[in-house]
């Protein structure tokens, strides 16, 4: 036989209930944590598809150098941009470790990111933001951890609607 509550109870528990889900859903503290050229970054874990060994990448001529091919992950391509070249640092290199992020569906962009390696995942409210820290138009904060360590956070859409790299012609 089903528990009878008041109606008083019911209200309560779903006042309650009500109240988690809506704490749940604030700005979610987990960062997925990635090297990039020998930096620390941080990516929100929304704006972040998949993240995967990286595929077998077909070069596409006449493209910057930081535009590393396209790649066909499970029947779909997908534009590869090495993240630490595109800011003008040195290509990265394929290694075991390195991985490819693809980016959100929301942003529809059939783009990916291939980073050095993961560095698995940073609670950034356990971070110090950096308030005076020069940011360029893809970063949305720098933070310092406990070791002093600088982390970068990736602002996605600065990033994949920023003009340079929208334009991977040459």
């Amino acid at each position: 036989m089903a528990k009878r509550i008041s109606l008083r109870e019911f209200q309560q528990n779903l006042v309650h209930r009500l109240s988690e889900a809506a704490a749940a859903t604030e700005a979610p503290s987990a960062r997925l944590g990635v090297e990039v050229g020998g930096e620390n970054w941080l990516l929100r874990l929304e704006e972040a598809g998949e993240v995967m060994p990286v595929p077998p990448i077909a070069p596409v001529p006449l493209t910057r150098t930081w535009y590393r091919g396209i790649t066909n992950i499970r029947g779909n391509l997908y534009s590869v941009v090495d993240l630490a070249a595109f800011q003008g640092g040195a290509d990265t290199s394929l290694t075991p470790d390195s991985r490819l992020i693809l980016v959100s569906e929301r942003f529809s962009m059939g783009a990916a990111l291939l980073v050095g390696r993961m560095l698995g995942l940073r609670n950034i409210n356990a971070l110090e933001r950096q308030e005076d820290a020069a940011l360029r138009e893809w970063e949305s904060g720098c933070y310092r951890d406990g070791d002093g360590q600088v982390w970068r956070e990736l602002g996605m859409a600065g990033l994949v609607y920023h003009n340079d790299f929208l334009q991977a012609g040459l």
